[in-house]
């Protein structure tokens, strides 16, 4: 299902917040987002975050030591950026760089430079540039994103998604605490023994035990339902997740 088209399929469920995963440069154009959002303000809708579909080219676009590369990716995001605004989102989710070594590695003080270049071109726009936890990239271990806040203080923000801490083999509620209170945005999941991904209230995670350490860290941010399509049969079952994490939320976050 092309984006617009979820968008539309989404508000007709009554879903009021969401997450934008853009899949091609068509979708960042005015003409696209300016009829999202239109379909965002006719249901009372908003947008929080987008996420850039060249997540996955972050470690040649930014993350790199080709100066004019890293130049013209500063230049590209301003696309996102733009895209943004129209749709009233504040934040942009980043991957950043892999560990597959692929485009050559930089080193860690060259990182947070060129992420801090990065939020600070963001800031411009009004769009905050949070780190996410992700699975195979530098920011998969809690011992880097730590560093990372402490480095940077104020200027950095974070993304925390759980199925991506369990798929890197960490302890989510750590990850979660590593990113103190810089945490921005949920990205929330559920998870078991033999699965990473579900939507939540399929699985064994210990919600209570995470939203009673969110409420600790002043966290303030959206939680955003992130699976994939193959974690789920029926549009139905979103609403009946939806329910189930409401019903958790209310009872810390009223």
């Amino acid at each position: 299902m092309e984006t617009k088209e979820s968008l539309q399929t989404l508000t007709d469920m009554g879903f009021q917040e969401f997450e934008v995963f853009f899949n091609t440069f068509r979708e960042i154009q005015s003409s696209y987002t300016l009829e999202m959002r239109k379909r965002l303000d006719d249901y009372g809708a908003v947008m929080r975050s987008i996420h850039p579909f060249t997540s996955g080219f972050e470690s040649a676009l930014i993350f790199t030591n080709y100066r004019t590369r890293f130049l013209d990716g500063l230049e590209f995001y301003k696309q996102y950026f733009e895209a943004a605004n129209i749709l009233g989102a504040s934040i942009l989710v980043l991957h950043g760089q892999n560990n597959c070594g692929r485009y050559g590695g930089i080193e860690e003080k060259d990182y947070l430079e060129k992420y801090l270049a990065l939020y600070e071109l963001g800031q411009q726009f009004g769009i905050t540039v949070a780190q996410e936890n992700v699975n195979g990239f530098r920011s998969a271990n809690p011992s880097f994103i730590r560093r990372m806040r402490e480095q940077l203080q104020n200027c950095c923000a974070f993304v925390f998604d759980v199925k991506q801490a369990v798929r890197a083999g960490f302890d989510p509620y750590d990850m979660c605490d590593a990113m103190g209170k810089n945490l921005i945005h949920v990205h929330i999941n559920d998870n078991a023994p033999s699965q990473d991904c579900l939507l939540p209230g399929n699985g064994t995670m210990d919600y209570p035990r995470l939203l009673r350490q969110l409420k600790q860290q002043d966290y303030h941010g959206s939680f955003i339902i992130e699976v994939y399509r193959r974690n789920f049969e029926k549009l139905e079952e979103l609403n009946s997740s939806a329910m189930y994490l409401n019903e958790k939320l209310s009872k810390y976050f009223g």
